[in-house]
This record gives structure tokens, C-alpha cells and sequence, in this order.
């Protein structure tokens, strides 16, 4: 693909040996994906996740942090190459079900959660004539399967985020609601670039942080029962939710300072009030824009209504 050529291109020149080295330890080549094809994915991914101006040994730490065998089989997949699809089922298939049936509890709804996913991860929507294919969107960061788990927990939410706003919408009608007027847009005081330098760091987040922010701060949900969709302790998501919030913020301030503000002024303006903010946050942490509030019993109200 000379447009693959043409981007890998971009990579510096001092990695060539790594890269090699990487393509071959991807095995991507049995997948019928070309050195020039896998640079280009790389790339793609060293351009999301590091600054334009980002050092050689950067771009070494981010390349050699990759599951680069997981992200040449998803990518193969994306792609619709049959092996790729083979090993995937081989490795996957009854993976899906068991992490399906961990989250949604009922069989049925387990399955029909499963398939679902299965059906977005082979690609059965086409948009503009391309074959639209979630795993398309896996970088490499944590494994597939940890990936999996996630997207496939996300689905669990968004379906009910959905059910939930057709019978919140029926309530309101019957208690004459429908009228009511919406709420006036906030004033904005807000410095732009702490609002820029925000979306940057939000949009950079790995899918599981993603969606452990999503799930506590938007949802509501707690510890408990992130945990179980996740299929890991308690413990586990208190620790990460710490960790990536001392992260976000010392990423933020890394991201007003490469737009001219100095510590003292980047410290100053990230204590301005949430609310002043309009940053596009459910963007970035959730997967729909209009989602609703996500009440604390929904994970059985969803298992119950699904059967």
C-alpha cells in the first residue's frame, strides 16, 4: 500500500531496527500484513499517544510497550483476513461467553450479549462501503483479552443506558414533563487551554481507564460493581481509579505547560469548579453522548430485563 509506505516513512530513521524487529516478533506476516503495512499502524498509534515532537527513545519505550502479537491478529481481523479470524475464534470464542456470562449473570442475555459483540468485532456494519470493525480501534496497550473485557462491559452498560432512557422517557410523559424547559447554557470562564489540554489528555486514555472513569464518576456505579464487570477485586479498581487520576493530572499540567503556562498558573487553573467547565467529557469517557445517570442497581434490573 504506498499511502501505508508513505506514513510508515514518518517514523524516524534510528528505529528501523527495532521495527523490524517488531514486525517479526508481531508475526503479522502470516497474516498477509507487509512490514510498510504494520510501520503504519505503528505509527498511527505513536501519533495518538505522543506529541508531535516526542524523542527516539520515547517512541522506543511506546513500540516496545505493545502486545504487538495481540495488535497484528486485531488488525488482521479488522482487515477480514479468514486466519486471523481463525486463531481469534480459537482464542477467544468461548472467552467471550464466559466473560458475557460474568457480567450479565442470565444465560440468555449473556449470549445474546456475546453474540452482539462478535457480530461489531467481525464487522457486519459498513459504513461508506467500509467494513466497520471495532477491533480496529485496539492499539496494543494491555492485552486483547483485557481489551475484550472491557468493549464487552461497555456494550453491558450502553444497552442498558438505552433501555433506561425509554423508560425514562415514558415516565416523564406520563407526569407531563415532556414540556419542560431545558436548562440554560453555563457561562464559560474558563481558560480554553485548560479545556484543549483536557480533551487531549481524556482522549488518550486507554479503554479500560476509560471506562473505569466512566463507570464511577458518570454511572455512579461503585467499587463493588465495576469490579465484577471487569471480573477483577474491589481493591483493584480503587487502586487504578487513584492511580489514573494522579496520572490525568500530571498529564494535564505537562499539557498546559506545552501551551505556555507555567506551573504555578497550571496548578491555579485546574482548581477552577467542574461545573465552570464545558469540556466535551462524556465524549471521551462514555461511548453516547445523551447517556443518563446509570442508578446502582442496574446491573440486576438489566440481567432481570434481558431474560
Amino acid at each position: 500500500m504506498n499511502d501505508a509506505t508513505q506514513s510508515a516513512a514518518v517514523l524516524p530513521p534510528e528505529l528501523e531496527s527495532l521495527l523490524a524487529e517488531i514486525y517479526a516478533r508481531s508475526s503479522a506476516g502470516k497474516y498477509g500484513i507487509a512490514k510498510a503495512e504494520f510501520d503504519a499502524i505503528l505509527l498511527e498509534i505513536r501519533t495518538r499517544y505522543l506529541a508531535p515532537d516526542a524523542s527516539v527513545p520515547a517512541i522506543r519505550e511506546l513500540c516496545l510497550s505493545l502486545r504487538v502479537e495481540d495488535l497484528a491478529l486485531a488488525r488482521a481481523c479488522a482487515a477480514g483476513n479468514e486466519r486471523a479470524w481463525e486463531t481469534f475464534m480459537a482464542r477467544f470464542r468461548e472467552k467471550l461467553y464466559d466473560i458475557a456470562g460474568y457480567i450479565a449473570k442470565e444465560n440468555s442475555a449473556a449470549r445474546d450479549l456475546a453474540d452482539s459483540l462478535y457480530a461489531d468485532l467481525y464487522g457486519t456494519v459498513t459504513r461508506d462501503g467500509q467494513r466497520v470493525c471495532k477491533l480496529s480501534s485496539y492499539t496494543g496497550r494491555g492485552s486483547l483479552e483485557g481489551w475484550l473485557r472491557t468493549v464487552m462491559a461497555q456494550e453491558y452498560v450502553n444497552r442498558y443506558r438505552r433501555q433506561r432512557r425509554l423508560v425514562s422517557l415514558d415516565e416523564e410523559n406520563e407526569e407531563g414533563k415532556q414540556f419542560a424547559a431545558p436548562d440554560p447554557e453555563p457561562v464559560n470562564t474558563v481558560d480554553p487551554r485548560v479545556e484543549a489540554a483536557t480533551d487531549e489528555v481524556l482522549s488518550a486514555l486507554l479503554p479500560e481507564d476509560r471506562f473505569v472513569l466512566a463507570a464511577y464518576y458518570l454511572d455512579k456505579r461503585t467499587l463493588a460493581e465495576i469490579a465484577r464487570m471487569l471480573g477483577v477485586h474491589e481493591s483493584t479498581i480503587s487502586r487504578k481509579l487513584d492511580k489514573v487520576a494522579q496520572a490525568l493530572r500530571k498529564q494535564i499540567l505537562a499539557a498546559l505547560g506545552r501551551r505556555g503556562m507555567s506551573r504555578r498558573q497550571a496548578e491555579e487553573a485546574l482548581q477552577v469548579d467542574v461545573r465552570d467547565l464545558r469540556l466535551n467529557i462524556r465524549t471521551h469517557l462514555a461511548q453516547e453522548r445523551d447517556a443518563k445517570t446509570f442508578p446502582e442497581k442496574a446491573g440486576a434490573q438489566a440481567g432481570e430485563g434481558s431474560g
